[in-house]
């Protein structure tokens, strides 16, 4: 066969398989046509796949499955001290949303870390500190065992890789952020006029007492004993830290000489900080609350101290930063989401609790 026919013979097959490709993948929509489509990431068929093994949503196609909604659920739930049995329909929906919400803040700044990696570095007392914190979220090891089990992640150098991660796009952030959250002399100065009475060191007391819980004695007969304690402490026959050591049910104080330490009346039982804070100093009264009765002593008093701004200046500067800082987060999240909002699939028939 001469050189020229096999040309012409490959030259016929190139073509006739050409021409195939075209009829099938513009033309005609073929079988490769259909197996194209139906491999495609938003083929309904892929979708529908997606759904079966428990997608919830994709974030430029990285899946978020049900168990990690159903982690981020319970994360959330933790932290409000709050448990899913005890929420309305309502409620319930409110939580899958925000958590589904933060898993994809999650991937998104995963796709944004990925690309500034060199710049965000992770020690490992980061880590070992993220880890320790993680570990606070459970009471023993089975059930963070079955924890990770239910969220996918198979072991726990996994789980440190994943701290690790997220200790990244927190630094992101903080790099996207920090250079914006400013505090000027105005909003400092304007914060301080209209808080300053709350900033104001307030009066304190330091305060010894015996105490007798009436809870489960008879009041009068609690009241009997400490009268007569009162009569031997005013009489010299003995102090009141013996007299605590013998009576007083208060275990936190009867072995510290029923010293109190120093209290403010905003931390105090108001039926108990009405009755003590109008006492001279080194004056023993009895006093009756709702859980018994006292032989209180006030053996010191500091007076109210109001604020001043340079004292306060940087708790002040610290609580706007926060507050700066927290609005910031957002509104940076937010941005991101609406910048990427088509790379973001939410199967919402997959998120009924």
């Amino acid at each position: 066969m001469s050189t020229f026919t096999k040309f012409s013979l490959r030259f016929a097959a190139y073509v006739t398989i050409l021409s195939y490709l075209v009829i099938d993948l513009f033309l005609v929509k073929g079988p490769l046509r259909k197996r194209i489509d139906a491999s495609s990431p938003d083929s309904p068929e892929s979708i529908e796949k997606a759904k079966a093994s428990g997608v919830v949503a994709r974030v430029f196609y990285n899946h978020i499955t049900r168990k990690q909604l159903d982690f981020a659920i319970y994360e959330r739930l933790w932290i409000e001290g709050k448990k899913l049995e005890n929420l309305s329909a309502a409620e319930r929906k409110l939580f899958t949303y925000a958590a589904l919400g933060d898993l994809i803040d999650h991937e998104l700044m995963r796709v944004k870390v990925t690309h500034n990696v060199l710049k965000i570095l992770v020690s490992e007392t980061e880590i070992d500190a993220g880890y320790a914190r993680f570990l606070t979220k459970f009471e023993s090891e089975a059930e963070l065992t079955a924890a990770l089990k239910n969220t996918g992640i198979p072991s726990i150098e996994a789980l440190r890789n994943r701290i690790a991660a997220r200790i990244q796009q927190e630094k992101y952030i903080a790099m996207r952020v920090d250079p914006l959250v400013k505090v000027s002399d105005q909003e400092i100065a304007d914060f301080f006029a209209a808080n300053q009475k709350n900033l104001a060191t307030p009066e304190r007391i330091r305060v010894s007492q015996v105490f007798i819980s009436s809870l489960e004695t008879p009041s009068e007969e609690v009241k009997q004993t400490l009268t007569l304690a009162l009569a031997d402490l005013i009489g010299g026959k003995k102090d009141l830290a013996t007299l605590a050591k013998e009576l007083s049910t208060d275990s936190s104080s009867k072995d510290n000489g029923g010293d109190l330490g120093w209290m403010s009346r905003e931390r105090l039982p108001l039926d108990f900080s009405e009755q003590v804070f109008p006492l001279a100093e080194n004056t023993p009264t009895l006093i009756r609350t709702k859980i018994g009765w006292h032989l209180v002593n006030i053996t010191a008093r500091e007076p109210a101290i109001e604020a001043s701004l340079e004292a306060v200046k940087p708790e002040v500067i610290a609580a706007l930063s926060a507050v700066k800082r927290h609005q910031a987060v957002s509104d940076f999240r937010a941005a991101l989401r609406q910048f990427e909002t088509e790379k973001i699939t939410i199967f919402h028939d997959q998120l009924v609790p």
